[in-house]
């Protein structure tokens, strides 16, 4: 499910080249962006902010000026500039949080591993806690996902509600899913000015985005160790259906990781008060290829959550 080893970059000077490229990368953001550090029982997990700071606590947890916070979490081998499409769009109206998930490269300094769900909700509990943050909306995409569907799941304590953008734990991953990601790397090697084109026919769309986007993706699967996760563990009936919190599911149309429709079904069938979508006109990255959509389903969906029990 995750990694039973703790990565690492090979060498100093491969750290060094990952984090320029990825320091670049964050650029893509909106200024302000600050940076913070939260020490957890796994290691150190490094957080980007954008948006209004959170606002003052009430009695039962929640910002007393509605500015309830949204929680960003990547996919896997990924970083928090491939959100940059949602930052401007979500910190208009909320403090938006987005962490460096330990198992990843990345700024996060992971010191024991995670290999299973309890572990893994802990960890993210922890940094949620650091930070000081209740009644979280939790927004994970691909393997982030899987965490936010697994947080809500066995550590909900601190969360609002819960979006999972094509994620992992629905179904077993299929083989094309592994075929996508190697065509999908032999892309890049395409000429750049053919890489939309090539993006749009695989429905990939990193072969479409902004190169200092990708650099620190493919520094990182050269020159970090383990480079491989086994697949997210599959979510039980069970599971799915002691989810309580309001829950968000979009997948994409072209999604190479999913059976859409065999997935709306059984999301819709365990989840009590699910919303799911199937988004055309996307597939694996939804959050980058229809971005405008993606904000505006996260920001209705938000606001038609129903504010703490007094």
């Amino acid at each position: 499910m995750t990694r039973t080893a703790v990565g690492h970059f090979v060498s100093d000077e491969a750290r060094t080249r990952f984090l320029d490229a990825y320091d670049r990368a964050m650029h893509l953001w909106p200024a302000p962006r600050r940076e913070l550090d939260v020490e957890t029982s796994y290691g150190t997990v490094h957080v980007h902010h954008h948006g209004p700071g959170p606002g003052p606590q009430d009695d039962h947890g929640g910002p007393e000026d509605g500015r309830e916070p949204v929680v960003l979490l990547h996919g896997h081998a990924g970083h928090p500039s491939n959100w940059h499409p949602q930052i401007a769009a979500l910190g208009a109206h909320h403090p938006v949080y987005a962490l460096d998930t330990l198992d990843d490269p990345g700024r996060s300094v992971q010191h024991t591993a995670a290999p299973g769900s309890r572990e893994n909700a802990a960890w993210l509990g922890e940094v949620l806690a650091g930070l000081g943050l209740h009644r979280v909306h939790l927004v994970g995409v691909s393997y982030g996902g899987w965490l936010a569907l697994n947080q809500a799941i066995h550590a909900p304590e601190r969360l609002a509600t819960v979006t999972a953008l094509d994620p992992g734990g629905i179904e077993k991953v299929p083989a094309r899913f592994y075929a996508h990601m190697a065509a999908g790397l032999f892309g890049m090697l395409a000429p750049r000015r053919l890489r939309p084109a090539l993006g749009r026919l695989l429905a990939n769309p990193a072969l479409a985005a902004p190169p200092e986007m990708i650099a620190p993706l493919m520094l990182g699967m050269r020159t970090y160790k383990p480079a491989a996760r086994p697949a997210a563990r599959p979510f039980t009936d069970d599971e799915l259906r002691s989810l309580t919190l309001p829950a968000l599911v979009l997948i994409g149309r072209r999604s190479a990781l999913l059976r859409p429709r065999r997935v709306h079904e059984r999301v819709t069938a365990l989840i009590p008060g699910v919303r799911a979508e199937i988004v055309d006109k996307a597939g694996h990255g939804l959050n980058l290829e229809r971005p405008e959509l993606v904000n505006e389903r996260l920001l209705d969906f938000i606001a038609a959550t129903p504010p703490a029990a007094s």
